[in-house]
């Protein structure tokens, strides 16, 4: 009978990969709350910058206490703390699923030059999804970027090949190009 020799796993090795899911979840909490802030201001063509983020009731300052992405919003209640006007969930919503994202695919892809390409598009498409859910528009202030970062990274990881992913990027742009020019030629008044 054979001996099945079983693989040697480090006692380090789970609270390692433990923190490196708690602290992907936390990053993508951080950074889904930066998303909120380009899903509300980029279709109105306002700095993602500054000003600092306001109530959109009463237009109050919003402390760095009750930014803190998830627990400001269930320990507010989902309310203003200066007006008590309600908090949109869709606050928490992106906060969360940008988190869990980030955690996906850190266990996915672990640390690496492709994962920050891989959560730079998740996070254009998060934007993507919420404005277009309100506004039904994409904003190029999104997608042209990412067409441009989706070139670098495959001439930076070779997954798809520069060609594949230039020929990609050239069909899917004509596409949308020619779906915009028959729109406004089928829709004139």
């Amino acid at each position: 009978m054979s001996r099945v020799e079983l693989p040697v796993v480090s006692p380090v090795e789970p609270i390692v990969r433990a923190e490196i899911a708690s602290l992907s979840i936390l990053i993508g909490l951080c950074v889904g709350s930066f998303l909120n802030v380009c899903i509300h201001r980029l279709p109105k063509g306002e700095s993602v910058i500054l000003p600092g983020s306001r109530c959109t009731a009463c237009g109050r300052s919003i402390r760095w206490y009750d930014s803190i992405p998830v627990i400001s919003f269930l320990l507010l209640g989902g309310r203003c703390r200066g007006c008590g006007g309600r908090i949109s969930w869709r606050y928490l919503a992106v906060e969360a699923l940008t988190g869990v994202l980030f955690l996906l695919t850190m266990l996915r892809f672990g640390l690496g030059v492709r994962t920050i390409f891989v959560l730079a598009f998740l996070c254009g498409l998060v934007v993507v999804m919420f404005i277009d859910l309100d506004h039904q528009v994409i904003p190029h202030a999104v997608t042209l970027p990412g067409i441009l970062l989706g070139l670098i990274a495959s001439l930076i990881t070779r997954d798809p090949s520069p060609r594949d992913a230039a020929a990609g990027a050239l069909v899917g742009a004509g596409l949308v190009y020619l779906v915009a020019v028959y729109a406004s030629v089928a829709f004139q008044s």
